[in-house]
């Protein structure tokens, strides 16, 4: 009988994409993929290591799972693993595994089979141009998955810790990606998410320049039924030659992840971004002048420091004025060995997120009644949409349609029957929900 292997993917869809390398891995070795923790010989804890809030969801996602399961042998894998590998004290673990160089995960397994006390392996980095996705095993919803370009930044932002975690920019080889791009496409996959943690700066790495245009106009000119979702942005170096690109090609999205993090020209400079209010405002309304059905996400930070009230004000007329489609905001972490750590003290720190904290509901409840009304703009129009499951005992499926990303934004709910996870659908949208769409089924696709 083999042995099972049940993973807990946190954080962002960067992870999930290491936990399906970490999956597949596994089944080479004669693992068993289970859904149900409690069937499991070995347990994966996948963790992010990005804010404070964060870290403890994995810590406690971490001892929940020890608790419940103790049979099972436990790792503790990812982001804060590697943060954190050779400082923490985690006699529970059996395992802690960094995430640099996730090949070696082959070897942590025959280690695990025969160690009698914790493994610590935090590789270094692999060459990039060994690099090569051979996953066979997908976290995401059926016909959906995320391919990965780029691991790493350099645009060390100074509230940021990434860097530290996942080192400098390393954009694979373009063959390499576009190679995995013709597999998913021939095997089936309907949307396909190009993640980084900045698209736009795939290739800087070689020659200073973007070479991400070239790889989305190539993969955009692939034969097949897909699409391709950008996901994630920078917006001071944001790649200007992708707004024609996606205009003219239906197989990207007009799909936009802009995280903006702040409108006060002020607070960005303490980021060390170079942004301001009127730049960010001339980006959107480009996008939107060129491409009148665009979606606008973006991601906004409050209670870095320096900032006072006047910033808040002028971070929602940015908002009011810039009207995004989607938006998450979060508090700020501070975060050590990153420069933003010493630009206050930890009392300090403290003062300001307890007065940030309203403002975040501020502009939450703004933006919540500015999606909603962009979203009516949707009404009465036919959509294709990517089902993603049905309810049971009723005639209704939950479905995305082009605005809506997986996980972070709003749903299409279609009535109607005969309809399967992974099917590609029209729809008419007939009314908004709160910040879900109603739609009625019109045809199957494919």
């Amino acid at each position: 009988m083999s042995k099972k292997i049940y993973i807990e993917s946190l954080g962002c869809a960067k992870n999930q994409v290491d936990s399906e390398i970490i999956l597949t891995i596994a089944k080479e070795k004669g693992y068993e993929v289970t859904k149900e923790p409690k069937e499991a010989d070995l347990l994966f804890v996948n963790t992010c290591g990005f804010i404070e809030s964060a870290k403890e969801e994995s810590i406690n996602t971490f001892f929940s799972l020890k608790d419940n399961f103790p049979n099972a042998k436990i790792i503790l894998g990812g982001c804060l693993a590697e943060r954190y590998s050779k400082e923490l004290e985690l006699e529970e673990a059996d395992a802690i595994f960094g995430n640099h160089d996730l090949s070696k995960f082959s070897n942590l397994l025959d280690e695990l089979e025969k160690a009698d006390e914790q493994i610590v392996l935090a590789p270094e980095y692999p060459d990039p141009d060994k690099d090569k996705d051979d996953r066979n095993e997908f976290l995401s919803m059926p016909r959906s998955c995320y391919l990965k370009i780029s691991e790493g930044c350099n645009h060390r932002c100074n509230y940021c810790a990434i860097p530290i975690i996942r080192g400098p920019l390393r954009s694979r080889p373009m063959d390499n990606v576009l190679a995995e791009a013709k597999r998913l496409i021939s095997e089936g996959f309907y949307e396909i998410n190009l993640i980084a943690q900045d698209l736009g700066a795939y290739g800087t790495d070689w020659d200073g320049k973007s070479h991400f245009p070239e790889l989305l106009k190539t993969i955009a000119e692939f034969e097949g039924n897909f699409v391709l979702r950008l996901l994630y942005i920078h917006p001071d170096t944001f790649p200007l030659e992708i707004i024609d690109i996606i205009k003219n090609n239906k197989k990207v999205l007009p799909y936009f992840d802009i995280p903006f993090q702040h409108a006060s020209e002020r607070v960005l400079k303490g980021m060390k971004r170079t942004g301001n209010r009127e730049k960010y405002l001339a980006l959107i309304n480009n996008i939107r002048t060129q491409i009148p059905e665009a979606v606008i996400r973006t991601t906004l930070m409050l209670g870095f420091p320096g900032e006072e009230r006047e910033d808040f004000d002028e971070l929602l007329r940015f908002v009011r004025e810039a009207r995004f489609d989607w938006m998450g905001s979060f508090l700020y972490s501070r975060e050590e060995d990153t420069p933003a750590f010493d630009m206050r003290g930890e009392r300090e720190h403290k003062k300001a997120i307890k007065r940030a904290t309203p403002w975040k509901a501020e502009l939450e409840e703004l933006q919540s009644k500015i999606t909603e009304e962009n979203l009516e703009r949707f009404v009465g129009k036919k959509y294709l949409a990517l089902v993603e499951e049905n309810i049971k005992g009723e005639d209704l499926s939950i479905a995305r349609i082009y605005s809506q990303a997986p996980e972070v934004d709003g749903l299409t709910v279609i009535m109607g029957e005969g309809i399967n996870p992974g099917d590609v659908v029209e729809v008419g949208i007939r009314k908004v929900r709160g910040v879900d769409l109603e739609a009625i089924l019109i045809r199957k696709v494919f």
